[in-house]
Order: C-alpha cells, then structure tokens, then sequence
C-alpha cells in the first residue's frame, strides 16, 4: 500500500512543476497538505487558469479534504488521548492509513496499522514528489506510466476483502453510484462526501449488518473507559 501510493507522489511533483509551481513549493504542498486527491485538484485548476484560478483551485482543494475531518472522527476513539499525539494523526489522516487502521480486529493492531501506514506514505510521498519535480521534464506525460492506477488498485486490494457481507457490498455499490452521478454536476470534492453520506446512514442504522459478538468498537469504547475511571 504504502509503496504503490508513493510512486504516485511522482506524478504529483511533475504536475506540479508543470502547472507553474517551483519545485520548493510544490514540495511544500505535499509536506503541509500531504493529501493527494486535494493536491492533485489544486494543480490541476492552476494549470488551466493560471494564479487568476487560484480561488477556485483553494476551495476546490478544502472541499476534497473535507472528508478527512469525517475519517478523524472515526479514528479518534482508535488513536487514543493526548493532544500531540492526536495534531500527529491528524496530519496522517488520509484515505489509506484510515482504511488500513479500521480494517484491524483489534484496537491495539488498528493503532499500528494506522501509524505505520500513515508515517510510511507520509516519508514516501514526499521523497517521490521531490523526484518528480526534479525529472518532471525527463518524465513528459506522466499519465502514460498508468501511476495512478498503482495507487487506486492497492486501495482496491484492500477494500476487496471486506465486501464479505451484504451491508458493505452494498455501501459499496450504492456509494460509487452516489459519486459517479453527481460528478458531472457538483464542484470537485462534493460527491464524494455526498456518496460518504450513504455509509454514515447505513452505519446508524445498522441496516442489512448483522451483529458481532466483539467488534473493534466495543473494545475501544471499553478502553475509553477504563481511561476515564483510572483519572476520576
């Protein structure tokens, strides 16, 4: 996972460039931002409209990150407390260290799972940007080298073994209908957290899920407590 998403920092550096950022700023988008799909949105509107498009590039940008305060909020509970240790995994919020964190049977391997996801994306993500940005011209058309399609298969890979259910399959199903409906008619960045709306129902109300006797939840919310008696 983290070594498929990456080399897609590749074609984020030579983008970059391309769009008219210096190669320090476009590496200081993936250190600071560090969130691709608002990355690539940004670059992608400056390299049509130039610094004029700079407003719609920026909203564009929040927009597609928007959904990593909803990731957050699931892996709060799973991080634990501590206020540097929550500005850390704040930053590595993404799609991946989310997905790999709460895809754990249990509490103590959602951490890991999350961390080093998170910190090795993060360490790589920024070292190909750097690569790219230096050989971007050598690389021309960077969408050729299909980068892209490394990166949404390993996420693919691990989504895959979750859909065992009827509940996720058709979270799944419905949520990619959702997105790719709305695509042609919203800003970028809204369908998918109008597609994400449709886990957050199927979540509350529990629909077509089937109850498990431990779930990662539980220990979670058994840890959150035996936190609190021990400072009451």
């Amino acid at each position: 996972m983290a070594l498929a998403v990456s080399t897609y920092g590749v074609s984020f550096g030579a983008l970059g460039v391309a769009s008219g950022l210096d190669i320090w700023q476009t590496c200081v988008l993936s250190l600071l931002m560090f969130s691709g799909g608002s990355q690539f949105a940004l670059i992608g509107v400056l390299a049509s409209g130039g610094v004029a498009a700079g407003p719609a590039a920026i909203t564009g940008a929040i927009l597609l990150g928007t959904r990593n305060a909803i990731y957050a909020m699931r892996m709060g509970p799973i991080i634990g407390p501590g206020l540097l240790r929550r500005a850390a995994a704040g930053h590595l919020t993404i799609d991946e260290s989310t997905a790999v964190g709460t895809a754990q049977s249990s509490l103590s391997a959602g951490r890991r799972g999350f961390w080093w996801t998170g910190v090795l994306i993060f360490l790589g993500w920024n070292l190909t940007t750097l690569i790219g940005a230096f050989i971007g011209d050598a690389l021309g058309d960077v969408s050729r080298y299909g980068l892209d399609a490394a990166a949404a298969a390993a996420f693919l890979g691990l989504l895959w073994p979750r859909l065992k259910q009827l509940q996720p399959i058709v979270v799944a199903v419905a949520a990619a209908v959702v997105a790719a409906v709305l695509t042609p008619v919203l800003p970028a960045g809204l369908p998918v957290l109008v597609a994400a709306l449709v886990a957050v129902v199927v979540g509350l109300t529990n629909w077509l899920g089937v109850r498990q006797k431990h779930t990662l939840a539980e220990e979670v919310s058994a840890e959150t407590v035996a936190t609190e008696e021990e400072h009451s």
